[in-house]
């Protein structure tokens, strides 16, 4: 399965489950360690841990070979890997804290930079 398909095999997940304040990001240009990677919240722990899960159903589903989970006991903070897509889901208060949004733009800018 190609990259843009798991990418939209787990945003279709997340949207069936009502996943709040989902953005992508295309993090090819920046690192070689996957294709895509999404993050979204959850309203609770439980639809944090359901959110990941409706997302390796899916991928099972699908016959995806390589798929990870981690975070699912605690809940705060699940990352769901499928190789090319890297799948984050959290709390508000733990997307707040941790703030991988901001963490991808130096590395954006310094890229950039360098190309020029």
């Amino acid at each position: 399965m190609q990259s843009e398909e798991l990418q939209t095999l787990a945003i279709t997940a997340l949207n069936d489950l009502q996943a709040i304040n989902l953005i992508t990001y295309d993090v090819r240009p920046l690192t070689s360690i996957t294709d895509y990677m999404i993050i979204c919240s959850g309203r609770s722990t439980r639809h944090v841990k359901s959110l990941a899960e409706a997302i390796v159903k899916k991928a099972k589903q699908q016959a995806v070979t390589y798929i990870k989970m981690e975070g699912e006991r605690e809940s705060e903070w699940v990352l769901v890997d499928l190789g090319a897509v890297i799948i984050h889901v959290m709390l508000p208060t733990a997307r707040e804290f941790y703030n991988l949004e901001d963490l991808w733009e130096p590395i954006k800018t310094a890229r950039e930079q360098q190309s020029r």
